[in-house]
This record gives structure tokens, C-alpha cells and sequence, in this order.
């Protein structure tokens, strides 16, 4: 794959370690091109591994041009990555240019890590856990206080007040909220007792971190029972999983499990999903997806259970596959 575009931040940033919002990033051959406006243009010549930085105020008019004075045959692109008009624009009139699309090709490349991407990886995710454990320490002074306000909070602790990004935006959910796998935070109030999912993660160096607990002090029988299956579930996955399975295998063994017990209707999404630059990538740990699990590849694991106007349970945490195990990070 010698020559391809890229929109995206994320993978513009993977492939040359610069990235804005404003942007388009070439690669011709082993020459890699990096078209922006004025307003970046000091940054982003600071950057080596960029060969040329072209600045202009229409980018697609000097990508145009760029292949123009290459003569570019054949370029590959993402076709996510670009608007209509923006592709509508870019390929009129260049009928001897070949735009092939290639879904995804950049989740594709980046698959497999490297070490030093699971190291970021690593400590991105324990970063992430000393926030979770440092919130949780807090607990007795947010009784009283709002999911709304509590993902707030939970956002300036694990963040070391603006140190580091937040990965995405934190889901705190109590009890009936709990029972919605993305639920979006509510005015609703913390009480004592009362069951707390957190699903939260930082960026470490551009890497993301991925977690779930779910916090009961005072379970019910159903509670703790709902609890144990879902935790049985994560640990099939991480003890039995090995690299050759299929991703939809590691997928089957938490669905099956919790099945078995009598809630598989209430695993409503899939088993987990690669982290890296992207809070989502490769591979997806679904139960029709088989691609085959390789060493270095990251994912999360994270089964629920979710029973509808009562609550719900989700325990996630992310691991690396290391000499065939899945080894948690």
C-alpha cells in the first residue's frame, strides 16, 4: 500500500505523530505529505517524520494538485474518511486517477501493536485505575450528589485536573440508569447503597484507556448473584482465551456462560473491542466477527447484564495478548 489519504486525527497522528483539526496527510511512495492551514503551520514543521508540509486555505484544491504533479495512477482512501462534497470535489474531472476505497485500512494497520504502544497502553491504563480508586475513595462525601455532578468529578480526578485527556465522556449511571449500556447522566442522586456503574478512561501520549466497575456496598441476593455471573463471565474470557481463537470464540465464551445462567437475553452488546489511539478499534470481540486474535493485539473485556427499570452490572478491563494468553493490563 503505497499510496493512501488520511482525514482521520487519530490515524493521521499514529502514522506521523502530529495531528489537528484541520488536516489531510499523504503518503506517496515513501514521501509523506501533510497539508494544513497557516494556523498550524509552525507545529506541524516541527514534526520529522513528515517529509513536506504544504499550507494552503482550500485542502483539497492542493491535494488536487499534489497528485496532479506526481502523477498519482492509483491512491487509496478510506471512504469513511472524507464527506461527499469533499470526495465529490477531490475527484472531479481526474478520470486517470484511480480512487480505490479501502474500508477501515488504517483500524487495519493498527491492529497489532507494537511494544512500545502496549507499554503507552499499559500505563494509560494504570493511570486510569489509580483515578477509579481515588474517586471511589470519595464515595462517602457524593452522597447527595448527582450523576450529572459526578461525572464531572469523576472527569477532574482522573484527569489530575486537566493533566491528562479523558479517553471519552465518563457514564455514571445509579441503579435503573445502570440498566442502559451507554446511559447518558441523569440529575438523579447518589444514596448509599445504591448500585454505581463507572465507565471511564484517560489518554496516555495519545493512548487510551478503557474501564468499567460496578460499585455495590449493599447487595441484594439478586444483586450479588447478577454481580458474580458477570464477573465469572470476564474471567472465562481472559483464562481461556488464547491467540488463534477467533474473535467471535472469546465472544462466545462470555455470552454462552452468562446464558447458561438464565440472562443472555440481558447481554445486549459485544464482549469488548480494541484500544490504542482510538477509544474503538480492531478487533471488535463479536460474536460474527472472525478475524483471528494474534499476539499484541489489545481489546477490552467486558460482559453485562442488563435487567430493564432495575439495574445493571458491566466489569471491563483491557488486555494485550502476550505468548498466546491474554494477559490483563
Amino acid at each position: 500500500m503505497n499510496n493512501y489519504i488520511i482525514k482521520n486525527e487519530n490515524a493521521t497522528y499514529w502514522e506521523c505523530g502530529f495531528s489537528c483539526d484541520n488536516h489531510i496527510y499523504v503518503k506517496l511512495g515513501s514521501e509523506s505529505f501533510f497539508i494544513t492551514d497557516s494556523r498550524y503551520e509552525i507545529e506541524v514543521k516541527e514534526c520529522k517524520k513528515i517529509d513536506q508540509v504544504i499550507i494552503g486555505s482550500d485542502l483539497i484544491k492542493e491535494l488536487r494538485l499534489l497528485l496532479l504533479k506526481n502523477q498519482i495512477k492509483v491512491i487509496i482512501i478510506d471512504p469513511q474518511d472524507l464527506s461527499i462534497s469533499e470526495y465529490t470535489k477531490l475527484t472531479k474531472n481526474l478520470n486517470k486517477i484511480v480512487f480505490k476505497e479501502r474500508l477501515n485500512f488504517s483500524k487495519i494497520k493498527r491492529m497489532i501493536k507494537t511494544e512500545e504502544e502496549i507499554k503507552l497502553i499499559k500505563k494509560a491504563m494504570e493511570l486510569g485505575r489509580k483515578g477509579f480508586n481515588d474517586f471511589k475513595q470519595n464515595l462517602p462525601e457524593y452522597i447527595g450528589k448527582t450523576e450529572q455532578w459526578m461525572a464531572f468529578e469523576n472527569k477532574k480526578i482522573l484527569t489530575k485536573n486537566g493533566e491528562l485527556d479523558i479517553s471519552f465522556e465518563p457514564i455514571i449511571a445509579l441503579e435503573k440508569n445502570a440498566a442502559k449500556p451507554h446511559a447518558t447522566p441523569t440529575n438523579k442522586k447518589y444514596e448509599e447503597g445504591k448500585i454505581l456503574l463507572i465507565d471511564a478512561g484517560i489518554k496516555y501520549k495519545r493512548y487510551c484507556s478503557d474501564r468499567t466497575e460496578t460499585y455495590i456496598n449493599k447487595k441484594s441476593k439478586e444483586q450479588q448473584k447478577v454481580y458474580d455471573i458477570v464477573l465469572k463471565a470476564q474471567e472465562e474470557v481472559i483464562k481461556k482465551g488464547r491467540s488463534g481463537m477467533k474473535a467471535s470464540e472469546l465472544d462466545i465464551l462470555a455470552r454462552t456462560y452468562i446464558d447458561k445462567q438464565g440472562f443472555g437475553k440481558f447481554f445486549v452488546h459485544s464482549t469488548g473491542h480494541g484500544v490504542g489511539v482510538d477509544i474503538h478499534e480492531f478487533p471488535y470481540i463479536t460474536k460474527n466477527n472472525n478475524v483471528i486474535i494474534e499476539d499484541n493485539m489489545t481489546f477490552s473485556v467486558e460482559p453485562g447484564i442488563y435487567l430493564p427499570n432495575n439495574f445493571g452490572v458491566r466489569i471491563e478491563d483491557c488486555v494485550s495478548v502476550k505468548n498466546g494468553k491474554l494477559e490483563l493490563l
